[in-house]
C-alpha cells in the first residue's frame, strides 16, 4: 500500500512539475530528504523516483518562460568554486574507483541544489520549501517520539535505512535542526489548534532525538537551545520553561541513557570516540602531506596505514570538518567554512534589516531560526560524516532567496517619515507654511 501511495504521489505531481519548475524542485527536496520510498516493502524501494523527478524538473526549467537564473551572490560563487575544487581533488584521489563512485552521487546532489536555487525566488516558494523540509523530517520525529514514549526510552530510534539520516546520530541531528523550522512555521499558522499540533510535534521531535541515544545530538540541542534563548525577547520566561521541561525530559529517559551520556566526559575509555579521534588525526596528517587531500571515499586500510596514529583503527571521518579536510585538503576546508560564514552573515543581515519593518517579521523569524538550525548542524556535525547531506544546502537556498525578497521589499518601500522630515520647509512664527498661504489666498 505504501509503495502504491508513493508512486501515485510522484506520478500525480510530475505533470505539474513539467508546467512549473518550482514544483519539480520541491518534489526533489521531498524525495531526497524524506526518501518516502524507503518506507515501503515492494517495488517502490528500488524505483528511480529521484532520477525521474530530476529529469522532469530540468526539462521544465529549460522550457519555462519564467526567469529562472542562478543568483550570482558571494554565497553562490563560493559554492560553485567548492564544487569545482571537489572535481579537481577527485582527479588526484587516493582510491580512484571508490572516489568516482562517490563523485557521481555528490555531483547529482550539487546539481539539483543549484536547480533548487534557481527556482526558489519568492516568499511563498521559501515557505513551501520550509514546509517540505519540516514534513519530510518531522515525519520521522513524530514517529520516533511516539516510539520513544511507548518504549519508555529503552529502545533506540533509527532513521530510514540506506539514507543520510539512517544512523541514529544523523537522525538526531536532523530532528534537532527541524525544531527551529517548526517554530518558525508555528508563528504563521492561523488557527490555535494548528499551533498546538506544531508544539506537540516539536516536543516529539525532541523526544525522538533523545531516544536516539546520540551524544553529539545532546550537545547540538544544548547549543541550539542556548542560541534560541539568547535571541528570545522573553529571556526570563524562556529560562523558566527550560528549567521546568529539561529535567522532566531527562528524568523520563532510563538509566542506560544517562550512562551513555556520561561517557561524553570519559571519551578516553570509549572505543567509538577514540576511533573518531584516530580518524581525525589521519585526516589532518593526510591534508598536511597532500595538497589536494585524499579525494572521495578514501577511508580504507591503506590510508590509515599511511597516516593514522593507529593503523588498525579504520574509521569513517565522523566529522564534517575533518571529512572535508581529509577528502579535499585545506583549500576545501576553507571554502566550506567560508560558505557557512557567508550564509550566517546573510541570515544576520535578514534579521537586522527585517526587524524594523512589520511586514518583514516573517523574514526576521526565519533568518533567526535558520541560524539556530545552523548552530545545531555546526555542533552536531562535528561528530558526523554529513558533509554532503543536502538539507544544510537547502537552508543556504532559503537564506539567499529570503535575502533577495527582503532587498526587493526594501527597495520598493518609501523611506520612513522620520528620514524625510528634514526636507520639509521650516514652519515657525516668522515662516508661513505652504498650507497657511493656500488657506489665506482662499479667504481673500
Amino acid at each position: 500500500m505504501r509503495d502504491i501511495l508513493v508512486t501515485f504521489l510522484v506520478f500525480a505531481g510530475l505533470p505539474f512539475a513539467l508546467q512549473r519548475p518550482v514544483i519539480g524542485g520541491l518534489m526533489w527536496v521531498w524525495i531526497s530528504v524524506m526518501n518516502p520510498h524507503t518506507q515501503g516493502w515492494g517495488f517502490a524501494t528500488s524505483f528511480p523516483f529521484a532520477q525521474l523527478i530530476a529529469g522532469v524538473t530540468i526539462l521544465s526549467l529549460l522550457k519555462s518562460r519564467e526567469r529562472n537564473t542562478l543568483p550570482m551572490t558571494p554565497v553562490t560563487v563560493v559554492l560553485i568554486v567548492f564544487v569545482i575544487w571537489m572535481n579537481i581533488t577527485t582527479l588526484f584521489a587516493l582510491i580512484p574507483n571508490a572516489a568516482w563512485g562517490q563523485w557521481n552521487k555528490v555531483m547529482k546532489i550539487m546539481l539539483m541544489t543549484f536547480v533548487v536555487m534557481m527556482v526558489i525566488r519568492k516568499r511563498e516558494h521559501v515557505r513551501h520549501l520550509i514546509w517540505v523540509l519540516v514534513i519530510s523530517l518531522g515525519y520521522y520525529g513524530v514517529k520516533g517520539g511516539i516510539f520513544t514514549a511507548r518504549s519508555g526510552g529503552n529502545q533506540r530510534v533509527w532513521g530510514p535505512i540506506g539514507t543520510f539520516i539512517g544512523d541514529n546520530n544523523a537522525l538526531a541531528l536532523a530532528l534537532i535542526m527541524t525544531i527551529p523550522l517548526m517554530y518558525y512555521l508555528m508563528q504563521e499558522l492561523p488557527k490555535r489548534w494548528m499551533r498546538h499540533v506544531m508544539v506537540i510535534s516539536m516536543g516529539l521531535c525532541a523526544l525522538a532525538a533523545l531516544g536516539s541515544y546520540s551524544r553529539g545530538g545532546v550537545l547540538a540541542i544544548v547549543a541550539m537551545l542556548v542560541f534560541m534563548w539568547k535571541k528570545s525577547r522573553h529571556k526570563m520566561a524562556g529560562a523558566a520553561l527550560l528549567v521546568l521541561l529539561v529535567p522532566l525530559a531527562l528524568l523520563f529517559m532510563p538509566e542506560q541513557w544517562g550512562a551513555r551520556m556520561d561517557t561524553i566526559a570519559e571519551y578516553q575509555s570509549d572505543g567509538s570516540a577514540m576511533g573518531r579521534i584516530n580518524a581525525w588525526h589521519m585526516a589532518f596528517n593526510l591534508a598536511c602531506d597532500r595538497f589536494f587531500g585524499g579525494g572521495f571515499s578514501m577511508y580504507e586500510p591503506i590510508t590509515f596505514a599511511m597516516y593514522a596514529p593507529d593503523p588498525s583503527g579504520v574509521h569513517a571521518a565522523h566529522s564534517i570538518y575533518f571529512q572535508v579536510l581529509g577528502e579535499h585538503g585545506f583549500i576545501g576546508l576553507g571554502l566550506y567554512l567560508m560558505l557557512g560564514f557567508l550564509t550566517w552573515r546573510n541570515a544576520a543581515w535578514i534579521v537586522r534589516h527585517g526587524r524594523v519593518h512589520a511586514d518583514l517579521q516573517w523574514a526576521t523569524s526565519l533568518g533567526a531560526m535558520i541560524q539556530a538550525s545552523l548552530i545545531g548542524f555546526a555542533v552536531g556535525g562535528a561528530f558526523l560524516s554529513l558533509l554532503y547531506w543536502d538539507v544544510p544546502y537547502y537552508l543556504v537556498v532559503a537564506v539567499m532567496a529570503t535575502r533577495t525578497v527582503v532587498q526587493r521589499h526594501l527597495g520598493a518601500t518609501p523611506a520612513p517619515v522620520s528620514r524625510v522630515r528634514h526636507r520639509l520647509p521650516p514652519v515657525g512664527p516668522n515662516v508661513e507654511s505652504p498650507q497657511g498661504r493656500s488657506a489665506r489666498s482662499e479667504v481673500k
